[in-house]
C-alpha cells in the first residue's frame, strides 16, 4: 500500500517549530501571573503527596491527610519566614549608620576615580543620578511585581489542594489521551517525572540547610555583622543554579567593607565563601542534590537565564525541573532522544564524524585507493 504521508522539507519544519516557540514564550511571557503560582502548586503537590499518601494509609480519610499536609507545609514556611523578619528588622534598626558609612565610603571612592582616573565628581553624580532613575523604575516595576505575586500567593495552597484531591482524575487524563500501547511510557514518563521533582527539591532543600549553617558559621568567626541573616539569604541565593552563589558573595563583602576597616576581613570572606562553593559543588550537590536526570552546565545556565528573562525569580527557581522533565520526555521518545542527550551531563569521548571518517578509512573502496595511489 502506497503510504500517503507528506514529507515535509527541513527548512519548513524548522520554521514551524522555530514559530511555535516564540508563540509559547509569548504566550508564558504573558500569563506568568497564572501559571507560576500553578507551577509552584504542582511541584508542592507532589513534595507532598508521598505525606497524604502514608497518612491515608493509615486510615485517615483523604480530605483530612491533605490538610493535615498542608498545615505542616505552612507551620515549616511560617517559621523560616519568622526567623528571617526578625533578622531583617535587627538589620533595620541599624540602616541608618550603615546608610551614614557607606556614603563615606563611596564619597572616598569617588576623590579616588578623580584622582587617578580623570573622571570629576560632577560626573560620577551625574552618571549615579541616571543610574538611581533607572533604579526606581526597576525597583517599582519589581515591587509591582512583588505585589502582584503576594496577591496571587493566596490561591496556592487552593491550588495545591485541589490537585492532590484530583490527582487520580488527572493521571487517568494523561493515560487516556494516549493510545493504548503506550500506557506502559506514560506510566514510566509519570514515575519518574514525580521522582525527578522529588529528589531535585527535597535534596535542593537540605544543601540550602547545609550551606546556610556553613555560611553563618563562617562569617561569625570572621566577625562580620549580621551574620546569620546574610548566610540565610546566600543559601537562599545559592538555590539558583550557578549564578546565585555569585550574587551571594556580594553581600558579605559589601557589609564587611561598611562596618570593618581594611581589606582584610573581605579577603577573608571571599576565601571562605570558595571554599564553600568547592565543598557545595563537590560534595553536596553530588549526595544530596542526586537525581535520576541530571542536566549539563551549559544548559543550566541558559535555561536559568531564559527562565529569569520569562517570569523573573520564580522562572531561575522552576527551570531546572522543567527542563528535567523535558529531559524524561525526550529520553522516552525515539524521535527525540537526540535532544535528550543534549540536555544531559554524559559528554562523549568522540564524535560521529570521527567515528565514520574512521570506518571509512578501514572500508576504503577500489574506486577510493586509485586517486589515492596516483597521487602518491
Amino acid at each position: 500500500m502506497k503510504n500517503n504521508i507528506k514529507e515535509y522539507p527541513f527548512y519548513f519544519k524548522s520554521t514551524v517549530i522555530i514559530f511555535g516557540l516564540t508563540l509559547l514564550s509569548f504566550a508564558l511571557f504573558n500569563l506568568k501571573g497564572i501559571m507560576a503560582p500553578l507551577a509552584f502548586s504542582m511541584i508542592i503537590a507532589i513534595l507532598l503527596n508521598p505525606l497524604v499518601g502514608r497518612l491515608q494509609r493509615k486510615g485517615i480519610p483523604k480530605i483530612v491527610a491533605i490538610a493535615i499536609s498542608l498545615s505542616l507545609a505552612f507551620i515549616i514556611v511560617g517559621g523560616i519566614l519568622y526567623f528571617i523578619s526578625t533578622q531583617i528588622m535587627s538589620f533595620g534598626e541599624n540602616l541608618p549608620q550603615l546608610k551614614i558609612k557607606f556614603n563615606e565610603h563611596i564619597s572616598q571612592l569617588q576623590q579616588w576615580v578623580a584622582a587617578n582616573l580623570k573622571f570629576s565628581i560632577e560626573k560620577q553624580q551625574k552618571a549615579l543620578a541616571e543610574l538611581g532613575n533607572s533604579g526606581k523604575s526597576l525597583l517599582g516595576t519589581a515591587l509591582g511585581s512583588a505585589l502582584g505575586t503576594l496577591g496571587l500567593i493566596f490561591l496556592v495552597p487552593i491550588y495545591v489542594f485541589l490537585l492532590l484531591f484530583y490527582k487520580t482524575l488527572l493521571l487517568n487524563f494523561f493515560h487516556e489521551i494516549f493510545a493504548e500501547e503506550n500506557s506502559v511510557k506514560v506510566s514510566e514518563v509519570l514515575v519518574e517525572t514525580k521522582s525527578a521533582i522529588q529528589s531535585y527539591m527535597v535534596g535542593l532543600l537540605l544543601e540550602a540547610l547545609v550551606v546556610a549553617v556553613m555560611n553563618s558559621v563562617a562569617l561569625l568567626l570572621l566577625g562580620v555583622d549580621y551574620a546569620i541573616l546574610i548566610g540565610v539569604m546566600g543559601a537562599l541565593l545559592n538555590m539558583l543554579p550557578y549564578v546565585g552563589g555569585i550574587v551571594a558573595i556580594a553581600l558579605p563583602v559589601i557589609i564587611a567593607s561598611v562596618t570593618k576597616d581594611g581589606f582584610s576581613t573581605q579577603l577573608g570572606v571571599i576565601g571562605a565563601y570558595t571554599f564553600i562553593q568547592f565543598i557545595d559543588n563537590n560534595f553536596l550537590v553530588p549526595f544530596l542534590v542526586s537525581s535520576r536526570v541530571k542536566i549539563n552546565a551549559f544548559f543550566s545556565i541558559v535555561v536559568v537565564l531564559l527562565g529569569g528573562a520569562l517570569w523573573g525569580v520564580a522562572g531561575m527557581f522552576l527551570s531546572i525541573p522543567f527542563v528535567a522533565i523535558l529531559k524524561i520526555i525526550f529520553d522516552r521518545l525515539p524521535e527525540m532522544r537526540p535532544w535528550g542527550k543534549l540536555l544531559g551531563d554524559e559528554v562523549p569521548t568522540r564524535h560521529k564524524g570521527e567515528i565514520w571518517m574512521r570506518r571509512r578509512e578501514r572500508k576504503a573502496s577500489l574506486a577510493e585507493k586509485i586517486p589515492e595511489n596516483t597521487e602518491s
